[in-house]
């Protein structure tokens, strides 16, 4: 590994040289013609905005905390589970840790082209969805072949319901605040998802260090909130972001 040769310093600029490409960024990638198209109106400021449209602010923010659930809720606490209920070794929890990363890329990459053709809202709610079948292989197996296998599935269902949003909240967001809303929904909802790892840590320690209980209580019920809240929302596939919602004839 590199980090054996080069230690936590030679890794800290090896993670900030990636950081050097803003400057390319700023010198030579244009602005989005949605940006330049907005630049051009006068619009009211973020606070004005978020109040006009309180209720897709709320939706959004109540969304993306049970998003945030549902990733923080299968990953941060999954080494813990294999570490100290299962007593894996180190090698053993990178390898299931591996694993499920890549079927988290699996996830992402599948679902988010395929929401291109069924739509959003639709491809998040199969994603979801496919965690639930998946809970009892992901939180109860008892061999590492067989709890790899139910952390890629996982992953594949958690991580392609993720890779649906970041274009969904864009599309969803408030013309006037396109660049700013997304983000900030999402922060909030991670703050409000901020309890997820000692609440599951709490339950865990309170039936035996049942690991698999707390985080499959965790994931199953964001899993159904998610299917439940996201046609709530609107299919905006394919929009001109060029234009204002009124010039399309939607509204807010």
């Amino acid at each position: 590994m590199l980090y054996q040769y080069v230690g936590w310093r030679g890794m800290f600029f090896v993670g900030v040289a990636p950081a050097l490409l803003i400057l390319y960024v700023r010198a030579h990638v244009p602005e989005s013609p949605a940006w330049q198209t907005m630049e051009k109106r006068e619009r009211p400021g973020l606070l004005a905005t978020l109040k006009q449209n309180w209720t897709l602010s709320l939706y959004t923010i109540i969304l993306m905390t049970a998003f945030n659930f549902f990733s923080h809720g299968t990953q941060d606490l999954h080494p813990t589970f294999l570490r100290e209920q299962h007593h894996f070794d180190p090698h053993t929890v990178s390898m299931i840790t591996i694993v499920l990363n890549i079927g988290a890329i699996v996830g992402g990459l599948f679902f988010g082209s395929l929401s291109e053709k069924i739509g959003r809202r639709v491809a998040i709610f199969i994603a979801a969805l496919i965690a639930l079948p998946v809970l009892y292989l992901w939180a109860f197996s008892t061999t590492p072949v067989m709890l790899a296998v139910g952390a890629f599935l996982m992953q594949i269902s958690v991580q392609g319901a993720w890779g649906v949003i970041p274009v969904h909240l864009n599309e969803i967001s408030p013309d006037e605040i396109r660049a700013t809303f997304p983000g900030l929904v999402y922060q909030l909802g991670n703050l409000l998802a901020a309890v997820n790892a000692t609440m599951q840590a709490s339950i865990a320690t309170a039936h035996g260090n049942n690991y698999g209980m707390a985080m499959a209580i965790v994931a199953g019920t964001v899993a159904v909130v998610i299917t439940a809240l996201i046609f709530f929302s609107r299919e905006r596939r394919g929009i001109d972001m060029t234009r204002s919602a009124q010039e399309v004839g939607t509204t807010r």
